[in-house]
């Protein structure tokens, strides 16, 4: 029942949201074929043939009410050659038509890729927690490199810690997009690491493979490698020699730096409009300078490091220049390491577009960024603000649609893509992604406005946003600041 609700009450998505290089044309005599008033659609075969024609003689279309069968027989009888090529054209148009409603309509989750989930922590000591956190990081950070692998965020992981009564890993697969995940243990006693890890295919789930690794705490860096090898060799990866040398590269050799750089990327990961948001970006930037304090050489932490300055300034916690000049002295330590990086460039974009906003400039190290980070969603998540700032509302929406499905529980994400289909007036889309948003955090009031705005937006109906400011202002009164703007908007309607 509920695809066939969804048929009747959404519209199929535009053909050019999934490749701009379709003709506009073509895409509108797609979309009349799935008009769900029959009035709209086309009335016979016929008329979509002829329509056909002229979009392969670039003349305008417009579907005429003719004597269909007598025309019809004539028309084949003249143009057998033309009636082969336009029965091709047409059957292609339904194939086209009905992908169109089955992607958007009754959306799939992609089932391919793997996702890192976080590692348990054995240990007693809290004070040792960082280990899992640390080797997870760094596991999925190696996967991530490889192209031909799709590798989910850490964002959308981390709700995914290991509980006692266990995990699900097929509703996590599915959740997720994940075909695979990769989770594991780690124990620390002494100096010495117990680290268990197996890969899942969340399809059956049924376990691919699975190793224990016991080393000393210096040797933590090279299981990390060895595991992200196995992994990638199990799920058949092919991947670059510039790749295998990425995964069996460590991210430092001091121990110190390492928990130091693995606490402060908590911190970061936290971090969104909210009280502490401040609180968590100055102190993850204590960490972090504490991190190259110990090595000179810690590139990841120095990209980190820039990304937390900018925040700062971004979110307007500190807007003094010096923010700035500090983001762009540890994006220097970056470069300096590592000239051709991915992570550097990317820094250096993200420096320019939230503290310069250089369009431009940014989109230009985006896209040098791209070549060699495939799975990072920030590449596709910055491109898409830079293409919404220029006005490019679709590009910037197909951006954001692969970020969200590489970190698909990124809950900022989808509220960014809701507001790129508002700007299209795509209103069903924008409810899909709006009820994703508050599937994660359903009582966020920002979210829910939007929701109701929506159906005003499309269906003319005040009266969900009506009833949310009435719900508002009896059991959260200290809400109402926040949504004043919506219900003046409601007063007005």
């Amino acid at each position: 029942m509920i695809p066939i609700r969804l048929l009747l009450e959404t519209e199929p998505r535009q053909p050019r949201l999934l490749n701009p290089k379709i003709d506009r044309d073509l895409t509108t005599i797609c979309l009349k074929c799935l008009e769900k008033d029959p009035q709209r659609r086309y009335p016979s075969a016929l008329a979509l043939a002829e329509d056909l024609e002229r979009w392969l003689k670039h003349e305008p279309i417009h579907a005429r009410h003719t004597r269909i069968l007598g025309r019809g027989k004539k028309w084949v009888h003249r143009n057998p050659t033309k009636a082969l090529l336009l029965a091709s054209l047409i059957a292609l148009t339904g194939v086209t038509g009905w992908s169109l409603w089955n992607t958007r309509v009754v959306p799939q989750p992609q089932m391919t890729g793997v996702a890192v989930l976080p590692f348990e922590n054995l240990t007693h000591d809290n004070e040792d927690a960082f280990f899992a956190d640390g080797i997870q990081d760094d596991l999925l950070t190696k996967l991530a490199k490889i192209h031909a692998l799709k590798v989910i965020s850490r964002a959308s992981v981390m709700q995914y810690r290991p509980t006692a009564a266990g995990q699900d890993m097929r509703q996590i697969g599915q959740a997720l997009g994940a075909s695979h995940v990769l989770a594991g243990s780690v124990r620390k006693t002494d100096s010495w690491l117990h680290i268990n890890a197996q890969l899942i295919d969340t399809r059956t789930d049924s376990h691919v493979w699975a190793e224990q690794y016991d080393c000393d705490l210096n040797g933590v860096f090279a299981v990390q490698s060895a595991i992200a090898l196995k992994v990638a060799d199990q799920l058949h990866v092919k991947f670059s020699t510039t790749e295998k040398l990425d995964m069996a590269r460590p991210p430092t050799a001091n121990l110190t730096a390492f928990k130091s750089y693995t606490r402060a990327k908590n911190l970061v990961l936290m971090t969104s409009f909210n009280p502490s948001g401040k609180a968590n970006l100055l102190k993850a930037v204590d960490l972090l300078n504490e991190a190259v304090a110990n090595d000179s050489s810690f590139f990841q932490a120095y990209c980190l490091l820039s990304h937390a300055q900018d925040l700062l300034y971004f979110f307007g916690f500190d807007r003094a220049p010096a923010r700035l000049a500090l983001a762009e002295s540890a994006i220097q330590a970056a470069f300096r390491l590592r000239p051709d990086s991915g992570e550097a460039h990317l820094a250096r974009a993200e420096n320019l577009y939230r503290g310069y906003l250089d369009y431009d400039g940014a989109l230009a190290e985006v896209e040098v960024a791209r070549q060699t980070l495939p799975n990072d969603p920030m590449v596709f998540e910055l491109k898409g603000y830079i293409e919404r700032r220029r006005g490019k509302q679709e590009e910037a929406l197909q951006s954001f649609e692969r970020a969200i499905d590489l970190d698909p529980r990124n809950f900022f994400t989808l509220q960014q893509i809701a507001a790129s289909y508002n700007l299209l007036r795509l209103y069903a889309d924008e409810a899909i992604m709006l009820e994703r948003a508050l599937a994660i955090k359903p009582g966020d009031v920002d979210t829910k406005i939007a929701r109701a705005l929506v159906e005003l937006d499309w269906k003319a109906n005040s009266r969900p946003l009506h009833d949310l400011i009435d719900e508002i202002r009896a059991k959260n009164p200290a809400d109402v600041e926040n949504v004043a703007d919506a219900w003046l908007t409601c007063a007005l309607a």
